[in-house]
């Protein structure tokens, strides 16, 4: 065509008619009309990029103008004296405005997905077993978690006993490497290195899972790594020294006084009595179920045990008298917490012990009594080591190295280990009765 556009040509175009073009300073203009009478723009023409011919539409008529047509014209011409296709050039803005508003999103959604959000994922995708739906046949599965269900249990009161207590209304993507820090530390102030340990590794595992998730930019730095590395560059110790301590029979007889009165609650005086009298971890002891007690054969059934190994531990007659009297209560657990009606935890002994030995470090809770605070006339003790109390003092009274370690539930090692089986139950219990004995002449030697 050798006439320009006009708005009369382009209303007088009927659908199938060939499309109408433009000339002069904006040819490559052109106007096609489909078989639904819809008139539109477009611009043909030979990129400078790659040589080839390209058509981008511009709009519809007359919602877009013929002059507003051929001013885009024009600036896309301008483009392409400069080398520039523009159509390659309007497909890479866009790409690049979705790739603002994805990364808007992310970040905003970060913002929403706070720290406890995070840890509830790790430990319901990682840790604890799930259901899915089987792709088969369709009907729901149970997938093991990582971890097997005491294991679950403690890991999942971990990490919301100190994290989300602490940290759990942040944005996770707010958190840094002092803020992990600060946590870590106030759990070392209070004794409990192996839980500040336990915290930290728990909680970098959950930070790795939610990047790889892409519930956090991929570029994000872990805060609990980047912690990790400034305590052990500080050399900051994040477990327990081993034990060494046993209590001697002054000792002993110190505790057992002092024990009734202390500010230990019910329930952690009654774990602490029960380890005395059978030298179980106080972790074993806590997490006791009156299913596996047998008071009239004087046995308590441990189905598991820390080396994986179930085992019957032997009761005295002080243990047997004691589990009678606390049985009235009717519960499902030994020893309940009366808050939630489960196991009381283990590491409340170690809490309750740091609070009695620093009650003016302890804010929000009970004042103690002189005579309730931590015991101070003997050498410093823990919970666990009453465990090797009653092995020392087993050995004290003369029991048989072989008793002894069963006594504790030890699995003996190397050839022994694989050809003697024999459990020593009834020596056990003999020996067992014997340090009850011995203990109840400690208590009445006390004056």
């Amino acid at each position: 065509m050798t006439t320009p556009l006009s708005v009369r040509a382009i209303e007088s175009m009927r659908p199938g008619d060939s499309p109408r073009t433009d000339v002069g300073e904006t040819q490559g203009l052109r106007v096609t009309c489909a078989k639904s009478g819809v008139r539109t723009f477009i611009y043909r023409y030979r990129s400078p990029e790659t040589g080839k011919l390209v058509q981008l539409k511009l709009g519809h008529y007359p919602g877009l103008k013929l002059a507003e047509a051929r001013m885009q014209v024009v600036r896309m011409k301008e483009l392409q004296r400069a080398g520039v296709c523009p159509k390659a050039q309007q497909e890479r803005e866009l790409a690049a405005q979705r790739e603002e508003e994805e990364k808007a999103r992310r970040e905003q959604e970060a913002a929403a997905f706070l720290v406890a959000d995070l840890i509830e994922l790790y430990l319901t995708e990682v840790i604890e077993d799930r259901m899915i739906k089987d792709a088969r046949t369709g009907k729901p599965k149970r997938v093991a978690g990582s971890r097997k269900p005491k294991g679950q249990a403690e890991v999942r009161r971990t990490l919301y006993n100190d994290p989300v207590r602490v940290l759990g209304d942040m944005p996770a993507g707010e958190v840094t490497r002092k803020h992990v820090v600060d946590l870590v530390r106030k759990i070392l102030a209070r004794g409990a290195n192996v839980q500040a340990g336990n915290v930290l590794r728990e909680l970098t595992a959950a930070y790795e899972y939610a990047i790889a998730m892409e519930k956090l930019p991929e570029d994000f730095a872990n805060p609990a790594m980047l912690a990790k590395g400034s305590l052990r560059t500080a050399r900051v110790k994040l477990s327990s020294e081993k034990g060494r301590r046993a209590l001697s029979d002054e000792d002993l007889r110190a505790l057992l006084a002092w024990l009734p009165g202390s500010g230990f609650s019910v329930t952690q005086k009654n774990v602490i009595r029960l380890t005395l009298w059978t030298g179980c971890r106080t972790g074993e002891v806590c997490e006791a179920e009156w299913r596996d007690v047998d008071l009239e054969k004087g046995v308590w059934h441990m189905r598991d045990s820390k080396n994986g190994a179930e085992r019957y531990v032997q009761l005295s007659r002080q243990a047997v008298e004691f589990l009678r009297q606390l049985k009235l209560n009717g519960t499902t657990y030994v020893f309940p917490s009366s808050r939630s009606g489960r196991p009381i935890q283990q590491k409340s002994l170690s809490e309750a012990k740091w609070q009695l030995k620093h009650p003016e470090q302890v804010q929000n809770r009970r004042v103690y009594r002189p005579e309730q605070r931590w015991l101070t006339t003997i050498e410093d003790w823990s919970p666990h080591d009453l465990r090797r109390t009653v092995r020392t003092g087993l050995s004290r009274l003369g029991c048989p190295s072989e008793v002894a370690e069963a006594v504790l539930g030890h699995s003996r090692k190397g050839i022994e280990g694989t050809y003697d089986l024999h459990r020593y139950e009834d020596q056990c219990k003999v020996w067992l009765q014997k340090w009850a004995d011995h203990l109840d002449t400690l208590l009445r030697q006390k004056g």
